[in-house]
């Protein structure tokens, strides 16, 4: 993402760094489990 729009990219890691603990914790718990869904649809 960097490459293709590096001032965007400049903008969303601006803004994680003022979410709250809690937000950026349930967004590690939904990114994990997304893509253990999609592992387990991969490999089926």
């Amino acid at each position: 993402m960097p490459f293709v729009n590096p001032n965007g990219f400049r903008r969303y890691m601006a803004r994680l760094t003022q979410l709250p603990d809690g937000a950026l914790r349930l967004a590690g718990l939904v990114s994990m489990v997304l893509g253990l869904v999609l592992l387990l649809i991969v490999n089926r």
